[in-house]
C-alpha cells in the first residue's frame, strides 16, 4: 500500500478519506516476535501479508467498523477490554452493546454483515486496564481504560516512541460519539482529561485526523473535540428554555444530526446521547422532568 505512515515499529495503513467511518485506519505493530493488528477496519480488507501475517489482534474497542477485516484473521487469537468482550464473542452480545431497538437491530445485523463482513468471535479473550502485551526486541503494547464511546474503550501504548492509538477519541469536527447502551457521557468527559497524562508522544485515530505528531496540536485538536458536550448541552438549554418538550419531542429536533439524515440507528443515538444530557442537567439542578416533559429550572 503507497501511503503506508511509519512510526518506529508501527504502519498505519490510512482508509478512505482518512478513515472517516464507514472506514478507518489500520494500525500494525511488529516486535521481534510478533506481528500486532489493532483493530480491523474497512481498508484491512484491501492489505496483503502486512495484515495476514498478524499473529495477534487487540481490539481498543467494539463496533462494526472495527470488526470489518477480522473474518481474514481467523487464526490469530483475538484480545478485547473485558467491558467490551461479550460484545465481540456473539451478536446478542453486541445487541446489548447498541442498546437499540428491537425493530432496528433486525435491520441492521444484515447490514453489518454485508458491508463489514461481520462475523462474532466467540474464542475473543478479555483483558483488563493495564494489560500489557511483550512483542519481542523491546517492543511493548500497554492497555489504558479510556471508557465513554464504549465502556471497555481503550487507548494502546505502543513502545519504543510512545506512540499511541487513540481509537475512537478521534478528534473529529462531530465531536465525542456516545450513542450506544454502554457508552457514557459521563465517562467521555473524565477520560478526554485523563487521555491528557498517557505518556505519549505520537497519537494516531481511528478515523478523521490520522497521525498526529506534535502535543500542542494534539491537546488543541483535543479541546476542540470535547468542546462539542458543552455546545450540545447549551443547545438543548436554549430549546427548552423555549420549548419544554418531552424526550421523544427532543430527538424529533435533532441536536446531533440532520432531521434528514434517515438511517437505521440515527434516532436511536440521538436519543440515547439526549438522555444522558437530561441526566446530566438533573443532576445538576438545571433540568427537571414533569409530566414527560423536560424544562429548565
Amino acid at each position: 500500500m503507497e501511503n503506508v505512515v511509519k512510526l518506529g515499529p508501527v504502519r498505519v495503513y490510512p482508509g478512505e478519506k482518512s478513515g472517516k467511518y464507514p472506514d478507518g485506519n489500520q494500525v500494525m505493530v511488529r516486535g521481534a516476535d510478533t506481528l500486532a493488528a489493532f483493530d480491523t477496519p474497512l481498508v484491512a480488507n484491501r492489505l496483503g501479508k502486512e495484515l495476514l501475517d498478524a499473529d495477534i489482534v487487540v481490539l481498543g474497542h467494539v463496533h462494526e467498523d472495527h470488526m470489518a477485516g477480522l473474518h481474514r484473521l481467523r487464526h490469530a487469537p483475538l484480545f478485547a477490554h473485558e467491558a467490551d468482550v461479550a460484545a465481540a464473542r456473539s451478536w446478542e452480545g453486541l445487541s446489548r452493546h447498541y442498546g437499540y431497538a428491537p425493530d432496528v437491530l433486525a435491520e441492521m445485523r444484515p447490514m453489518i454483515e454485508r458491508e463489514f463482513s461481520y462475523a462474532p468471535r466467540p474464542d475473543a479473550r478479555p483483558y483488563k486496564d493495564g494489560a500489557s502485551w511483550d512483542l519481542g526486541g523491546g517492543v511493548t503494547v500497554r492497555a489504558f481504560h479510556a471508557p465513554g464511546h464504549t465502556s471497555g474503550h481503550c487507548v494502546l501504548l505502543v513502545e519504543p516512541g510512545g506512540i499511541a492509538f487513540i481509537g475512537d477519541i478521534d478528534l473529529s469536527s462531530f465531536g465525542p460519539y456516545y450513542g450506544d447502551a454502554t457508552s457514557s457521557l459521563a465517562q467521555f468527559r473524565h477520560t478526554l482529561e485523563t487521555v491528557k497524562g498517557i505518556p505519549a508522544k505520537v497519537w494516531i485515530t481511528s478515523h478523521h485526523k490520522g497521525v498526529i505528531t506534535d502535543r500542542e496540536t494534539f491537546l488543541a485538536l483535543l479541546d476542540a473535540f470535547a468542546s462539542r458536550l458543552d455546545a450540545r448541552e447549551e443547545a438543548i438549554e436554549r430549546h427548552l428554555r423555549a420549548h419544554p418538550s418531552t424526550l421523544a419531542e427532543l430527538t424529533a429536533h435533532r441536536f446531533l444530526y440532520p432531521r434528514n439524515l434517515e438511517g437505521l440507528y440515527y434516532a436511536e443515538a440521538e436519543r440515547r446521547t439526549i438522555e444522558q444530557h437530561l441526566e446530566e442537567l438533573a443532576r445538576a439542578g438545571r433540568a427537571i422532568e414533569e409530566g414527560g416533559h423536560w424544562r429548565l429550572v
